[in-house]
């Protein structure tokens, strides 16, 4: 069973995330990119964003006790399988995942009209992920 205060908790550090990079407000992806601090924080809050969901994933796997995933893409792959969040959304954050990867790991430069697509278009994945899992988690009480 859902640890409802785990996942409550975890829906609500998202929403934080998701509301740091709103305010940023409507800057351009060049704006973003001769702003460091700007982009930092943007990339940042990204990074935490995808990863709470990743850890979101993660949970509702071990205690649904799924099938483990091997990745954090496939994690929501599985959250796709188990009709908790829509084909949509899955594929949105398998997407995010590889974002999420190069900015936590530096594997190369972050492009800032990446991170720019991501702070503006991106949001509503993010929220949508939220709303699923939520309206999921209600459906599964006793």
């Amino acid at each position: 069973m859902v640890n409802r205060n785990l996942l409550s908790s975890k829906l609500a550090e998202l929403a934080f995330r998701v509301n740091r990079l709103r305010s940023l407000g409507a800057v351009s992806a060049e704006e973003l990119a001769a702003n460091r601090d700007a982009f930092d924080l943007a990339s940042f809050n990204l990074m935490l964003a995808v990863q709470i969901c990743a850890d979101i994933a993660a949970h509702l796997i071990a205690d649904e006790r799924w099938p483990a995933a091997k990745s954090l893409a496939e994690a929501f792959t599985r959250l796709e399988e188990q009709s908790v969040i829509a084909p949509s959304v899955a594929q949105a954050l398998r997407k995010a995942t590889g974002l999420r990867n190069v900015v936590a790991h530096g594997y190369a430069r972050v492009d800032p009209a990446a991170i720019h697509s991501a702070a503006t278009s991106g949001l509503a994945d993010l929220e949508a992920f939220s709303r699923e899992v939520a309206s999921w988690a209600a459906l599964q009480l006793p």
